[in-house]
């Protein structure tokens, strides 16, 4: 049976250990961080009676409709 022979001699091949720079490729950062700020909390929502007054919180505060 071959197989169990060709894994341990792939497992006794070294390996080549390479740099990005063996290949061209620049990995100093290119972008800094300049401050993080925690987001605002939500407010706490409305709860309707009815489909119109919904629509019509929509039109009025919303401004969405």
């Amino acid at each position: 049976m071959l197989l169990p022979l060709n894994i341990m001699k792939a497992k006794a091949r070294p390996l080549a250990t390479k740099t990005p720079a063996d290949y061209g490729v620049d990995v100093s950062p290119r972008l800094s961080v300049i401050k993080t700020v925690e987001p605002a909390g939500r407010k706490a929502g409305v709860q309707v009676a009815s489909v119109a007054e919904l629509i019509q919180k929509l039109k009025d505060e919303a401004g969405v409709i």
